[in-house]
């Protein structure tokens, strides 16, 4: 396994709920990365935002980890739940909020916050 994929696979098993993303959460470049990121604000996750536009080879290494084509991709406790329509299909009937709880806790969405990491620059 090459480098960026350990630090792929690290930010998805050592993050609550991570969002592989085109964009940032203040700066997002993709509709469905909005759709997908919005449903779990909505939902009220804290969420590690990671941008896959400034290096080719993120999308890709991703892709392989996950067997999953398309970005946005949303992990849960190391988990994939999906993309953006899936996501948003989730969370419209209740299960994206109650796989939350499930997974992270009752208090999960107290303290929500978003954070980015930079992976092209890690």
């Amino acid at each position: 396994m090459s480098e960026l994929a350990d630090k792929i696979k690290d930010i998805i098993e050592g993050s609550d709920v991570a969002l592989f993303m085109k964009g940032t959460p203040e700066f997002v470049m993709c509709g469905n990365s909005d759709r997908a990121l919005s449903a779990l604000r909505a939902a009220g996750a804290s969420v590690t935002a990671v941008d896959v536009l400034p290096d080719p080879q993120i999308r890709q290494e991703l892709s392989q980890l996950s067997g999953w084509p398309t970005i946005p991709q949303v992990f849960v406790k190391g988990e994939l739940v999906g993309g953006a329509d899936i996501t948003e299909e989730l969370a419209a009937s209740g299960e994206l909020e109650r796989l939350l709880r499930e997974k992270l806790g009752d208090g999960f969405g107290e303290q929500r916050e978003e954070k980015t990491i930079p992976l092209a620059q890690v």
